[in-house]
């Protein structure tokens, strides 16, 4: 019966997007930032996402020139993965149980003492790769707990008209970290070594915390009640299984993060051996896939609508893949920068529309374990970069990459059943 009315509600929220104007005024889409919630959750969002790409280019850098792996590169962004995929649906169906505050609270205390460990092992000179990899792992569990818990929290604050513009500023926030955190970590790699990265890292999330401790929104919804775990988590399937529009936002996610964004782990690689670029050129290198992330986002917070947003989430897709076999070939840094640049944007228009189509397809009281779902298959992408780390140690970063984009756009291809159902859907 509990998961008849839930299908029952996500069909009555079908009906609610049908009739929403196809035009909001921007000023309307703008005016959530007048919200003191929405803001602090922005900006936990904002600080966590800048250290992970800190730390993403950092810890690459730090570990190729430990081991001289590409695979062990790559392994360090599958174990911040490897949570997603083991428990991202378990993450989603607890969370319906908790206060979502006090779990947000948890998980920055958790962020925090983790990176605290890092940067006392790293200014004692004792910081070893293995140190890495364990924290990667931890942090990773934070990682998968980010949308049921913090962007459940912003669609619940801003309500679910405004929920589009919401999440697009959101993953603005998350690229501009793209573009801000590398280019400040491989800097401070460059001038003080890890322990600056990782101290820096630390202050961060401090400031993260006193924004989460400052949030005053309390669970829109009622915590469900206390039952068993993996049932919940199993209805949570059957609710996907059932929604054509859910099935094809979650296949699309397995593409981009199995045949995609595993080409990410590389970039430091890529920007070493191919485009011989120092810790530095790295930073600022990754950091153009930032900048142009960025601008879609901020685009898409005032121009999309919500008869857009299937195409728009599909077309970034395609647009992702094929920028990503041009980076793996461009003789140079200024065309790599290029195409990095419009990988940032195609990703905007992916993120913005994953979030937001997940968001809006489930029902209220199923929205933390859709996240979860959606969790375990953003953790498919371990798969990705465990075989692209292999596929470079054997063939080299640039094949390796060009290899992945060229499957992910027959992927795409093969999978049209399911995203022209989301997009008739919308």
């Amino acid at each position: 019966m509990r998961l008849a009315r839930s299908l029952s509600a996500a069909r009555g929220r079908r009906l609610v997007l049908a009739a929403m104007p196809a035009v909001a005024p921007l000023a309307a889409r703008w005016g959530l930032l007048a919200n003191r919630d929405f803001r602090r959750l922005w900006l936990v969002g904002f600080v966590v996402f800048t250290v992970r790409w800190l730390e993403t280019i950092v810890i690459g850098v730090f570990v190729y020139r430990a081991t001289g792996s590409a695979f062990d590169v790559a392994l360090m962004t599958l174990l911040r993965l490897l949570p997603m995929a083991l428990f991202g649906a378990p993450i989603g169906a607890v969370a319906e149980r908790l206060e979502r505050r006090r779990a947000l609270v948890a998980v920055i205390s958790a962020l925090l003492t983790t990176d605290l460990c890092l940067a006392a092992l790293a200014s004692g000179g004792r910081l070893a790769v293995w140190h890495l990899a364990l924290a990667s792992f931890l942090n990773g569990i934070a990682w998968a707990a980010d949308n049921p818990v913090r962007r459940v929290m912003i669609g619940e604050a801003v309500g679910p008209d405004r929920v589009g513009a919401a999440m697009s500023i959101d993953v603005g926030a998350n690229n501009a970290s793209r573009m801000l955190g590398p280019t400040v970590g491989g800097l401070l790699f460059a001038c003080g070594g890890i322990a600056g990265v990782f101290t820096l890292s630390v202050l961060c999330y401090a400031m993260a915390l006193a924004a989460a401790l400052g949030v005053h929104h309390r669970n829109a919804v009622p915590p469900a009640p206390r039952g068993a775990v993996l049932a919940r988590v199993f209805e949570g399937f059957l609710l996907v299984r059932g929604d054509p529009r859910l099935i094809g936002t979650l296949v699309v996610t397995v593409i981009y993060n199995v045949f995609g964004w595993s080409f990410t782990s590389l970039i430091p690689v890529i920007g070493q051996d191919s485009l011989h670029l120092g810790a530095g050129g790295i930073g600022v290198l990754a950091g153009m896939d930032g900048i142009g992330a960025f601008c879609g986002a901020l685009a898409l917070a005032l121009y999309a609508r919500p008869a857009q947003y299937a195409r728009l989430y599909i077309g970034g897709v395609f647009l992702y893949l094929v920028m990503l076999v041009g980076f793996a070939l461009a003789p140079n840094v200024p065309l790599a920068g290029a195409a990095l640049l419009t990988t940032g944007v195609s990703n905007a228009a992916f993120s913005v529309m994953q979030a937001t189509l997940v968001y809006l397809a489930a029902p209220p009281a199923m929205r933390s374990r859709m996240y979860g779902v959606l969790a375990v298959c953003i953790g498919s992408g371990l798969i990705g970069f465990f075989g692209i780390g292999v596929l470079a140690d054997a063939i080299g970063a640039p094949a390796a990459t060009a290899t992945t984009g060229l499957l992910g756009i027959v992927a795409m291809i093969a999978s049209r059943p399911w995203w022209r159902a989301l997009t008739a859907a919308a």
